[in-house]
């Protein structure tokens, strides 16, 4: 996960809390959601696959993004009804610009599961930036993954794209002015149009905790949070209570000098940490995760029509990431399957 955002220019308690942690509700997602959530493996500590879908199942929630596609992770999905996004990590692309290594890729971890996983889109590559190595290799890769869901006649179901994290834009505010910088338009606009020749979204990693703490003292807590009393940025005529609308418009209209103005938007990745730092709490991260689940059932100002499809990072705390402290403590849930928080997705 990276971050970038231009600065906003300028004893007796005891037996009662033991109560309220073994009937806290668990968490339920209801029809039309627009939340699902990140399962994340770097964990020493984790359980089991097939119980993890079991969790995933009885909370009601019914998308999952994976980030590489494990055998045991997609035998346990069998039937579950889970809407599935699966990534291929950057250290695979070079060799799917070979189209007989994508065509395998897609024969061997997408066709034997296809009849009963639900894929609903591969992200070919996670966080690639124009400087990269793996750069060159990015939009070789994924036109090799399209027609090989295409020749498997998949094409109808799954949609092929890649997450990108918001080190790309320049200008990022005020959100009508978004571009993607000098450094990353020739790099994102050719992967732009093939997505948009097939109809697929663009994903987007947008943590606020990042463009919090990287300027506390022009990005307030409260704008980051979702808890802003009223409009924080005018913006002609789009007024802003929250960056996160901020950052996914200022996506939109890059979009759009891009030359896709009618490109949809998929939050690939969206959380907030609970230790590791000042501002990551357990007070802060179930702030945010609750007023993240409810404000995704709504659009954005500049696009207010249709819920926005956002993936919570992420599942677990995962005890192995690399990183700073608080890359370990972004889960929803304990690895002992207990939640963190009191969410209701829906």
């Amino acid at each position: 996960m990276y971050f970038s955002y231009t600065t906003l220019k300028n004893t007796f308690m005891a037996p009662i809390l033991l109560l309220l942690v073994l009937f806290m509700p668990a968490l339920q997602i209801t029809g039309g959601q627009s939340a699902g959530v990140c399962y994340g493996r770097n964990g020493d500590n984790l359980p089991s696959d097939t119980e993890v879908i079991d969790l995933y199942k009885s909370n009601g929630i019914g998308r999952m993004r994976i980030y590489e596609p494990n055998q045991a992770t997609l035998e346990a999905l069998r039937g579950s009804n889970i809407e599935l996004m699966v990534t291929i990590l950057n250290n695979n692309l070079q060799a799917l610009t070979d189209a007989a290594a994508a065509t395998d890729w897609v024969q061997k971890n997408v066709q034997p599961y296809s009849a009963d996983v639900k894929f609903k889109y591969i992200a070919v590559g996670n966080e690639v930036h124009p400087d990269a190595a793996e750069a060159q290799y990015l939009l070789p890769a994924i036109q090799n993954i399209q027609n090989a869901v295409k020749a498997a006649n998949l094409q109808g179901q799954i949609k092929v794209s890649t997450a990108i994290d918001t080190t790309l834009l320049d200008p990022s505010f005020p959100p009508s002015d978004g571009a993607f910088s000098s450094a990353a338009n020739s790099f994102i606009t050719p992967i732009i149009t093939f997505l948009g020749n097939n109809g697929a979204p663009l994903l987007v990693n947008i943590y606020p905790y990042f463009a919090y703490i990287g300027d506390p003292a022009n990005i307030k807590l409260e704008y980051a949070l979702f808890t802003s009393p009223g409009v924080v940025v005018q913006d002609g005529s789009n007024g802003y209570q929250n960056i996160f609308d901020a950052i996914l418009d200022t996506h939109y209209s890059a979009l759009e000098k891009a030359g896709a103005p009618n490109m949809v938007i998929v939050v690939s990745e969206s959380g907030w940490p609970s230790e590791g730092s000042d501002a990551a709490t357990n007070g802060n991260a179930g702030t945010y995760y609750s007023n993240l689940i409810n404000h995704v059932k709504t659009g954005t100002p500049k696009r207010p029509n249709g819920a926005i499809e956002t993936y919570l990072f992420a599942m677990f705390d995962e005890n192995l990431k690399d990183g700073a402290e608080v890359e370990k403590h972004f889960g929803i849930f304990s690895p002992n399957k207990q939640p963190k928080y009191q969410l209701t997705f829906g």
